[in-house]
């Protein structure tokens, strides 16, 4: 999934893209990693009470992260999210940490594979030991022609296939070190049977770590019922299909591991416009995600397959001028939320009820850019 992009479009730069009561890991999971249905986590408690409202990090140096970490914690957002664009998603995310102590905070998204489970797994368990178990982590599969061109690493003859595993890898190095279970995992694309104790990454106070997967299709959506904590809807969406092809697919997922819907919780990054300028922005952006072949499904769902191809002919031409043009007013209200700065917290729950657990909005946060702003959207979702 291409979360987390950066692209040139004309003269427009376009960005974007808890702690449990437990200490013994085999206590709160079950063979395969997965929270036991018996086991009532704060994490969980805690979004189930309301929907949440989490920031976005802008793309900054590291040196500017503490601030932004310590005014998101006064604004009082309940998460942090860090991308994968110019700068790693995990190195803000030690800062983070350092720097806050209850401000939530993960990636959304890392790009899985680019990296191995090892790595996943090591770097996890380090912020998740250093942040008293504050660190969500957020894996996304990016699309084909970044990780072969822009990483370097091989593509997966089954997406789905690959992360199911690299998740299994994942949780099964964190129950080797826990709970001193066996390293032994043999799959078509791992085989991972070696911990020696001088590479043991030892027990810790908060191990049970959520898992969250991006995806815009049916398939990553029934995984992370299947598997994870969450699930990371792509900005590219509309209510419409939220509700009739992502949250179905969770449940089958859910449905698949005898586990329910309150048990994954979904992440959604959301368009906003209160402005002409809000408005031109997300129309532009909105053009460019329209054009991935891959998001196809979005546009087919409400008709405009057609749209879509003309779109994908202007991207791969570099024609991004005339792509915003072809998204028409009717098209802009179903992906993006056309409110006011007053109606805006209003708008966003009446919106997201029933759909979203958690809720970023696509702009990221600025300390010192419209606090007041954010202070009382903030409010208003506490």
């Amino acid at each position: 999934m291409g979360d987390g992009v950066f692209v040139e479009l004309s003269k427009f730069v376009v960005l974007r893209f808890d702690a449990f009561l437990y200490t013994d890991y085999a206590d709160l999971t079950d063979s395969h990693g997965r929270i036991k249905n018996s086991v009532k986590s704060v994490y969980h408690m805690r979004n189930e009470a309301s929907m949440k409202l989490d920031a976005a990090l802008p793309i900054v140096s590291l040196k500017e992260i503490p601030a932004i970490a310590e005014a998101a914690q006064e604004i009082g957002f309940d998460a942090l999210w860090t991308q994968e664009t110019q700068h790693d998603p995990f190195l803000p995310c030690a800062l983070i940490a350092e720097h806050t102590d209850k401000l939530n905070f993960g990636t959304a998204i890392a790009v899985s594979f680019a990296r191995s489970p090892a790595n996943l797994a090591y770097t996890a368990w380090d912020l998740a030991a250093q942040s008293g178990g504050r660190f969500i982590l957020g894996l996304g599969t990016q699309v084909k022609a970044h990780v072969e061109r822009r990483f370097g690493m091989p593509w997966p003859e089954s997406v789905t296939g690959k992360l199911r595993e690299q998740i299994q890898v994942i949780r099964a190095f964190w129950d080797c070190w826990q709970n001193g279970a066996k390293l032994n995992f043999r799959g078509e694309y791992y085989k991972i049977t070696l911990m020696s104790p001088f590479f043991n990454g030892g027990k810790i106070e908060n191990p049970n770590i959520p898992i969250y997967i991006a995806g815009v299709n049916t398939r990553l959506a029934q995984l992370a019922g299947e598997l994870c904590e969450g699930f990371h809807a792509h900005p590219f969406h509309s209510p419409r299909y939220l509700r009739e092809v992502i949250l179905p697919a969770i449940q089958d997922g859910t449905a698949k591991s005898g586990r329910g819907r309150g048990d994954v919780s979904v992440s959604v990054t959301a368009f906003v416009a209160a402005s002409p300028e809000e408005e031109a922005f997300a129309r532009m952006q909105i053009a460019f995600y329209a054009s991935t072949p891959s998001y196809r499904p979005v546009m087919d769902l409400h008709g405009w397959g057609e749209t879509a191809e003309k779109l994908s002919g202007h991207a791969a031409k570099g024609e991004w001028a005339e792509m915003p043009m072809l998204i028409t007013d009717e098209m802009l209200g179903e992906f993006c939320l056309m409110t006011t700065a007053e109606n805006l917290a209003s708008d966003l729950k009446s919106r997201y009820a029933g759909l979203a657990d958690r809720l970023t909005l696509y702009t990221p946060f600025v300390p010192g850019e419209k606090d007041d702003w954010w202070k009382a959207l903030a409010e208003a979702f506490k």
